[in-house]
């Protein structure tokens, strides 16, 4: 967008506040059992009567817009929580969660979601526009878990990021020591299994000619929301009880890319996780609270 347009990113941050939005979920567990078979995990992470996991429920409370609805990246033309900007593209820069108490599979829980903030900004690469969305989970008459996103849009057309390296498959990631560690691979059919599990239609995941013809990226693009939940992976392995977190997506990583989730106790009751490959030390990062107990396995996540 040009410098001359700020003022429309000025005025949608002064006079857009959509309502908020109440949905509820049955919070059933066919959708943990599939998420387990997509990352590889032994066993469902959780069945019925069992906690959720930290951020599986971005598996449940989906909107599954008409296709007739979808704009040519994939994305809905028109959603509740879009901002009115033309030629709208759409990042997700990061987010974090409170844990009152975890969500219980197989009993119904409420989300109330509502635009917390929008942010005009200028940077290196263009104007931005920055908003946060909060969640609020109920269950049971309580509140479990707080959740903020925040997501980067930018408005004009053109490719949202500068051209990026072939992405290097055949290179291990940088390895600095860290005493967690776990190496992952990803690949188109785990890119389409997870876009499936969280009703995301963005064609850079599972799309390659339009990702590298129209976007911009040398390769399919692999989820923001697959990376944070592949650190948090780690941290499970550890036994920890997660009390809070925040995350940040740094920079894409391609599929394809050997990459390494790794991760280190801080002081007690805190961790600092990220993804590594060879081209950086961190495209995704997340600094953790969690639970302290005295039963935790030592060693490197299984």
């Amino acid at each position: 967008m040009p410098s001359s347009d700020f003022g429309v990113l000025e005025e949608t941050a002064r006079t857009w506040r959509p309502d908020g939005v109440r949905t509820t979920d049955a919070l059933a567990p066919g959708p943990t059992a599939a998420l387990s078979a997509v990352l590889d995990l032994p066993e469902p992470a959780a069945g019925g009567g069992d906690p959720l996991p930290p951020l599986w429920h971005w598996l449940h409370f989906l909107s599954w817009p008409r296709r007739t609805a979808l704009g040519p990246d994939g994305h809905p033309r028109d959603a509740h929580f879009l901002p009115p900007l033309p030629q709208r593209r759409r990042m997700f820069a990061g987010g974090r969660l409170e844990v009152a108490a975890p969500l219980i599979l197989g009993r119904p829980a409420e989300q109330y979601s509502h635009v917390y903030d929008v942010r005009p900004k200028r940077g290196r690469s263009g104007d931005l526009l920055f908003v946060t969305v909060r969640s609020e989970y109920h269950q049971d008459g309580r509140l479990c878990l707080t959740e903020e996103q925040d997501l980067v849009y930018r408005s004009g057309g053109g490719a949202p990021v500068p051209a990026a390296p072939t992405p290097n498959t055949g290179t291990r990631p940088h390895d600095d020591g860290s005493p967690w560690q776990q190496e992952w691979h990803t690949d188109p059919a785990l890119l389409f299994r997870f876009s499936a599990l969280t009703a995301n239609a963005h064609r850079i995941h599972y799309d390659s000619p339009y990702t590298t013809g129209v976007e911009g990226y040398p390769g399919l693009v692999v989820h923001g929301p697959l990376l944070v939940l592949a650190m948090l992976e780690l941290l499970r392995g550890q036994g920890r009880e997660v009390r809070s977190l925040t995350y940040r997506l740094r920079k894409p990583v391609f599929c394809g890319e050997p990459l390494l989730a790794c991760g280190t106790s801080e002081d007690e009751g805190s961790a600092r996780l990220r993804i590594a490959s060879c081209r950086d030390e961190a495209h995704a990062t997340a600094d953790i609270d969690y639970a302290v107990s005295s039963h935790v396995p030592d060693g490197t996540a299984p």
